[in-house]
């Protein structure tokens, strides 16, 4: 093992040992990954830090522990679930809120600790775009009700871009709720106390418009049957768990230990739905994606359970004789189409590698001998050498992620050129120096999973939330290789693999992948064949439940997000959704519309980050 090999595992063995310690739990476990960081049951994740990281990188992994900690130790998620108000922004403020307090509790008490979470916020405030907004509009009101109770409850100066977001917001919250907010201070240790407390701030903020119902009117709710919701029929091939794991450390003895198992990541809890909601187990979303303005008395969405829930490699999927079966069928089937998609795939490279235009800074004290000069040391040797350095360009510093639809819907004709074009326009973006993702979303099972069981064994309780079991798929990570991936596409062929979609999660997952990536332009094209469909979900909740989810987080991500979001629908008509989408009606159409759309993205500039609108939509 090297020394920078061994000082990684062991800052991971401290950062655990400590978390479990200011947790107060022994039953940790902890997983490092290239995802966004979470927290669900008493599972931790964390970020992946590079091979030689900054103090600053290291401070603010040590800050998403903390952060997770103080939440652990202070926090009752049923308690806070029964006070929760109903109404979708009112729930993101009433969750900054709580988020505030367990922060506070733990930077009174710990100075390191509090640095580290300033170091943490700062991050989060950067990864939503909101460094450089110049107006509140640009921002959600719950991120900057946190910044400015956190400031007011912990009595800390805020990080530069913290104070940022709480200035802009400081004079409107204080303004309407400044006595109800200072009265928080005064309950900070008591959550149902702290709890009373916040609703009357965000009554003085216009947030609460309807009277809020007692615990004891929600636990005799949660005691009626749900008779009216039809029982789907249960699955008997539902499919087994993922093997694989990311690089996990338990707590308590085993972290002192030092006992470490490795893995790929292929499970992870960063699919958190809803906005600024707390899920089961305690996993909740960052505070830039605020709630679309649907309604203010829908339910918070959830997921009954996101245990059973699981982001995988697909080479976690298939033996290494079935990827390659699957991707010689793929390869059959693209001959037919390598023509068509070719000339297309063509044009997009020259487009691209035309606007690579290279430029060159001459007469430097450092960089590439400049040979061109040479002459004039020949002539004169006193003359210094003269070094060139070729200008960076914005058009390299870009990744694009194509999040495909493995819905059941998409058997056949659509998912095969689906994989094809995803093939191909990988090679092109990849020989013009653009990172490029390959993901895919569905379901583990049709008509409900492990979830559904757990809520009809618990009785079924009414409007349970997402009751089927996640599958993400990660068919071409942004820095891997498209020859190494090459196989791992013809997944998409597999029999069995596409069940139901569950749009709105997947996109949260796949933006979330986006924000952790160092491009500066990051371009999120969604390619599906309908609106979200699980049978089991809808058959318990209201109808609309997962077609609102959607529509609020694409409203979030074309409204508040750096990420640029396009849509494709085959045979549906995504314009209702997306701002910037187009529709088509023959799957062999789809090659054309993904260049298309690449190309038009790239002939404009960059979207400004944390502007307050989206795009206009393409026809």
């Amino acid at each position: 093992m090297s020394e920078a090999e061994s000082n990684d595992a062991k800052l991971r063995r401290v950062v655990a040992a400590a978390t479990s310690a200011i947790a107060e739990r022994t039953d940790l476990t902890f997983a490092f990954a290239e995802e966004a960081p979470s927290l669900a049951g008493n599972r931790v994740q964390l970020p992946q830090l590079t091979r030689n990281p900054s103090l600053v990188e290291v401070a603010q992994m040590r800050g998403a522990a903390d952060s997770f900690a103080v939440r652990l130790r202070h926090h009752d998620a049923a308690l806070h679930a029964r006070n929760a108000p109903t109404g979708m922004e009112a729930r993101a403020a009433f969750d900054a809120c709580e988020q505030a307090r367990v922060e506070a509790l733990g930077s009174r008490r710990l100075a390191g600790l509090a640095l580290n979470i300033d170091q943490w916020a700062a991050r989060e405030i950067a990864a939503g775009g909101y460094e450089r907004i110049e107006s509140r509009e640009q921002a959600p009101l719950a991120l900057g009700l946190r910044m400015v109770l956190r400031e007011q409850l912990t009595g800390r100066t805020l990080p530069p871009t913290a104070r940022h977001i709480a200035n802009l917001w400081r004079g409107y919250i204080e303004g309407r709720a400044g006595a109800a907010l200072t009265a928080l201070g005064r309950v900070l240790h008591d959550q149902q106390e702290f709890g009373t407390a916040v609703h009357k701030v965000l009554a003085d903020l216009g947030l609460e418009e309807e009277k809020r119902s007692t615990p004891r009117e929600d636990d005799e709710r949660d005691k009626k049957d749900d008779s009216d919701k039809e029982e789907g029929s249960d699955d008997a091939g539902r499919q087994g768990e993922s093997s694989g794991e990311p690089t996990v450390f338990t707590s308590g003895a085993d972290a002192a230990a030092g006992e470490v198992e490795s893995g790929s990541p292929t499970e992870s809890a960063t699919d958190m739905p809803g906005f600024g909601a707390e899920q089961p187990g305690g996993a909740h979303q960052p505070p830039w994606l605020g709630p679309a303005p649907l309604g203010h008395n829908e339910p918070a969405y959830r997921a009954y359970s996101e245990e059973f829930d699981e982001t995988v490699d697909a080479s976690e999927l298939a033996d290494a004789d079935e990827l390659a079966r699957l991707r010689a069928n793929l390869d059959q089937q693209l001959q037919q189409f390598q023509n068509i998609i070719g000339r297309l795939a063509n044009r997009l490279q020259r487009l691209l590698l035309a606007k690579q235009i290279r430029s060159w800074a001459f007469d430097l004290d450092e960089g590439v001998i400049d040979s061109a000069r040479l002459a004039r040391i020949v002539a004169n040797p006193d003359n210094p050498l003269s070094y060139k350095q070729e200008k960076e360009t914005d058009f390299r510093d870009t990744v694009v992620s194509l999040l495909i639809d493995n819905s059941g819907s998409m058997r056949g004709r659509p998912i095969t050129v689906a994989a094809m074009c995803a093939d191909i326009l990988g090679r092109t973006l990849e020989r013009c120096g653009v990172k490029t993702e390959i993901l895919g979303f569905t379901t583990r099972a049709w008509k409900g999973g492990h979830s559904r069981d757990r809520w009809v064994a618990a009785g079924k309780p009414a409007n349970p939330g997402r009751l089927n079991d996640l599958r993400h798929v990660i068919y071409k990570s942004g820095d891997e290789p498209l020859r190494r991936a090459r196989r791992k596409l013809g997944l998409m062929l597999k029999e069995g693999l596409l069940k139901e979609n569950i749009d709105g999660e997947a996109l949260l997952w796949a933006h979330q992948r986006l924000l952790l990536r160092p491009e500066e332009r990051r371009i999120l094209m969604v390619i599906s064949d309908g609106a979200p469909v699980d049978d089991s979900t809808l058959s318990a909740n209201a109808g609309h439940y997962l077609d609102h989810h959607l529509r609020q987080v694409i409203h979030s991500i074309e409204t508040r997000s750096p990420v640029e979001l396009v849509a494709i629908g085959i045979g549906h008509d995504v314009t209702r959704y997306y701002r910037r989408a187009v529709t088509i009606v023959d799957t062999e159409q789809l090659g054309g519309a993904m260049m298309d759309q690449l190309a038009e993205l790239f002939d404009e500039k960059p979207a400004a980050k944390g502007r307050g609108r989206g795009r206009g939509r393409l026809h």
